[in-house]
């Protein structure tokens, strides 16, 4: 089929190319003119694993290619509209002028028979603004959400666990039309769920409130457990057990962070005291404010760890990116943390295998280099985002190149014992100190 995907960030660039691979001829359209530039030479403006290859292999095929031009999209016959929608500038609320710009932009060049099909993460009624406009052309609207993992984004577009398809009522063509697009996920038994619009529009954000509301109750519980003596990594395990709960989404540590999770639970507030519902999400400002204060938490036990002053004591980060298998610093819990500790006058040196261009870009006046530069001499480590290379440290190296074996497990995960065994002092977030330097 031929389809247009209307903005190539991190999202529409992933679309663009998977669609691709899968046999659609797909032309991707962003007004940024070097990042088009890039594309179209097969660069890859993220971190995201198979992304890089799926572009080259897009372009040399001729499936693929990319254009500064709305134009360009009048001979697709379905148009993706993958634009972001930021938080608001001085509000919790999205900023919905990128989705109504595609929208503006794109509506002149339908024609009759076309699908358009949103795939930004919108407050609930965003679509019924657009649906008049597009239904004036003789074309369908369509909300289709995505649900992708940064890290697994490709798998997650051609094998999604799901796809959800908000539609008029009875416009039975844009299911077809949407079937046909997702023919491959489809057979290989991707289940498909035909709703309203409302409906769709709600299951992405819903989705995301309660991944962080799960991830906000284990922390919550951590702060309990660091009073308590408990430890939060074996009461994760014994309640992961029940199969009403699961295990997924209970690791205890500094929290989430990207730029899906800590917007997307701020806009759906915004949007529910809008509609004058205010209350019943109103837990999501607590959720919030739990996950930044793990944050706090880390820069904290830091600064107890090194006897009350970070000032003047050299400070490893490991890691800048929210989570591992990317470079997307946007609200990243690791990042904070660096520049917390350098705001109290540590001597921070912070590493990442991928993030540190888009570190150095938001955060200037931070110090970075590699692990090693970053392990020399250091008065403490701080493990903050899991990436494979810091879990697996040998702790017996590592303590030859530091200054003062102390380690903070910001993610909870490094082996405590493993560490403690090697003569380090390890703290963990929701777990006692385990002092093996004596």
């Amino acid at each position: 089929m031929k389809i247009s995907v209307i903005g190539c960030g991190y999202l529409g660039s992933v679309h663009a190319a998977s669609l691709a691979s899968v046999g659609h001829d797909v032309i991707g359209i962003d007004v940024d003119a070097a990042k088009i530039e890039a594309l179209s030479q097969g660069r890859s403006p993220i971190f995201e694993p198979d992304l890089p290859e799926l572009l080259s292999e897009g372009i040399a095929s001729g499936r693929l290619r990319f254009s500064t031009n709305m134009a360009d999209a009048r001979d697709a016959e379905l148009h993706f509209i993958a634009v972001g929608t930021p938080q608001s500038a001085g509000a919790g609320s999205a900023d919905l002028s990128y989705v109504d710009g595609a929208f503006d932009d794109l509506v002149p060049y339908l024609t009759e028979g076309d699908v358009v099909v949103g795939k930004s993460t919108v407050p609930v009624g965003t679509a019924v603004t657009h649906v008049a406009a597009v239904e004036a052309r003789g074309a369908h609207l369509v909300w289709n959400p995505e649900f992708l993992r940064e890290g697994f984004a490709v798998k997650d577009t051609i094998q999604p666990d799901r796809l959800v398809y908000g539609v008029a009522d009875g416009d039975e063509y844009a299911v077809q039309k949407l079937n046909e697009v997702y023919a491959t996920a489809i057979e290989s038994s991707s289940p498909v769920i035909v709703t309203d619009y409302a409906t769709a529009e709600l299951v992405k954000v819903s989705a995301n409130a309660f991944l962080a509301t799960k991830i906000s109750f284990i922390n919550a519980m951590a702060e309990i457990a660091e009073v308590t003596g408990a430890d939060v990594t074996k009461l994760a395990d014994a309640i992961g057990h029940d199969n009403r709960i699961g295990r997924k989404f209970l690791n205890a540590g500094v929290g989430f962070g990207g730029g899906c999770l800590p917007k997307d639970i701020r806009a759906f507030t915004a949007r529910a005291e809008e509609l004058g519902r205010g209350e019943s999400v109103a837990f999501l400002k607590e959720v919030d404010a739990i996950n930044l204060r793990r944050r706090e938490r880390v820069v904290e036990l830091v600064t107890e760890e090194l006897g009350g002053s970070v000032f003047q004591k050299k400070v490893a980060v490991l890691g800048l990116a929210f989570k591992p298998n990317s470079d997307d610093v946007r609200d990243s819990p690791a990042l904070d943390v660096a520049v917390r500790l350098n705001g109290l006058g540590a001597k921070v040196v912070a590493t990442d295998p991928e993030a540190i261009a888009n570190s150095r870009a938001l955060h200037p006046q931070l110090v970075y280099g590699t692990t090693d530069e970053a392990l020399a001499g250091a008065d403490a480590v701080v493990v903050v985002t899991e990436w494979p290379e810091y879990k697996q440290l040998d702790p017996a190296a590592v303590h030859e190149v530091v200054r003062t074996p102390i380690v903070i497990d910001a993610r909870n995960c490094l082996d405590a014992d493993a560490w403690a065994d090697a003569g380090w002092e390890y703290a963990g977030l929701g777990r006692q100190v385990k002092n093996g330097r004596a």
